[in-house]
């Protein structure tokens, strides 16, 4: 699915950030119109900004445009979108999904083995802070769920919970998933910080690989992350923080993987959930794959056991990123529908399958790379 296309830029200073929209006759203060009609026509004085995918920028009379876009149909009505001055339109929010994510930074203080979006070390906080302070306020109030992702978003410092209060003030009712490392919350005053924000919405997602301290600091690719993410996570637990713990499966997870169960279990019992994912094949991970890489199917009495153990102390358990074919009967139970819908994708066979409609599929990415194991049930 396309989240991002180019044209050329005309008249266009810095990031224009609206909602898109068809309508000529709109009189909506944010609206970035879509038309391939004749612009002598429009009353371009309406709009923040013109997207075309007609060569008519003699006719745009010094207003904000980008025009020869390749195709602009991925955009439905109400969409966000940030404009560039580089003809660069990245969709911010899309109305018709279940999976929006803000990304607050690219930057990262880990390096993971299996990253599927490796960090770049570049200062990207002030810009994509005000393309989303912009934005937040548009996000319709009826959104059911909203992510923050990176990179590592409390790098973003004071700007990490200047967002969260905007978001917290313009959308209640959303629930939001932050995707951390939790490294940062080893400082006390992070996670109090925090905690008097009040946010009872907000779940950090927050990676543990393993209970063993040099086998999870090997995994991100940072010395002391185990100790910083463990005292991390009681901070935040001391604070009321709703906590989840996240998994992911391969070569160097998988072998003391109910040891972390048990762990989980004794040393952090205060996590809401506890979800064991698929591994990506992107990013890193093509590049690390002789390190990373066991076919599900082989792992399956470790993730089994770990899954069951837990569950079994009452804990929330999910599965994430794993075909039904591939789990056996009694987990599939805990397997989750979890790949969002702009990288979910399905094998051939896979639409002979009788299950089809309650499997999660694979990452479009994993398409090169996936269990031996998938088979259709027919």
């Amino acid at each position: 699915m396309l989240l991002r296309t180019k044209g050329t830029s005309l008249n266009i200073q810095d990031f224009i950030v609206g909602r898109v929209t068809r309508d000529p006759h709109t009189r909506d203060n944010n609206a970035i119109l879509i038309c391939d009609e004749q612009l002598q026509d429009i009353n371009a004085d309406r709009f923040n900004c013109i997207l075309t995918s007609s060569n008519q920028d003699g006719k745009l009379n010094g207003y904000p445009a980008v025009y020869k876009v390749p195709s602009l149909d991925h955009l439905f009505e109400g969409d966000l979108v940030a404009v560039g001055n580089d003809g660069n339109i990245k969709t911010l929010y899309r109305v018709n999904s279940f999976h929006n994510t803000i990304l607050a930074t690219e930057r990262c203080n880990s390096n993971c083995l299996m990253c599927s979006q490796p960090p770049r070390n570049r200062n990207d906080i002030p810009t994509l802070y005000s393309i989303y302070e912009k934005a937040i306020p548009m996000i319709p109030k009826d959104c059911p769920e909203l992510c923050i992702s990176g990179g590592e978003p409390t790098l973003m410092g004071e700007l990490f919970f200047q967002m969260l209060g905007n978001i917290k003030h313009n959308l209640p009712d959303t629930e939001i998933h932050l995707l951390t490392n939790g490294r940062s919350f080893a400082w006390p005053a992070m996670a109090e910080r925090l905690g008097a924000l009040e946010y009872d919405r907000l779940m950090l997602g927050i990676p543990v690989y393993s209970d063993y301290y040099q086998v999870h600091d090997y995994i991100v690719q940072a010395c002391d992350a185990f100790n910083q993410t463990i005292v991390g996570l009681h901070n935040l637990a001391r604070h009321n923080q709703r906590i989840e713990i996240r998994v992911v499966l391969h070569q160097q997870s998988i072998p003391r993987l109910t040891r972390l169960a048990r762990y989980i279990y004794k040393n952090l019992p205060f996590a809401e959930h506890v979800t064991f994912m698929g591994l990506e094949y992107v990013g890193y991970t093509p590049h690390n794959i002789e390190k990373l890489w066991i076919d599900p199917h082989d792992y399956m009495n470790e993730l089994g056991e770990a899954v069951e153990f837990l569950a079994g102390q009452g804990m929330h358990v999910s599965i994430y990123n794993t075909q039904l074919c591939v789990l056996p009967e009694q987990l599939w139970k805990y397997a989750r529908e979890s790949i969002s819908d702009w990288k979910q994708s399905y094998l051939p066979e896979c639409s002979r399958c009788t299950k089809l409609s309650d499997c999660g599929g694979l990452f479009t990415w994993n398409l090169k790379k996936h269990s031996e194991h998938i088979r259709p049930f027919e």
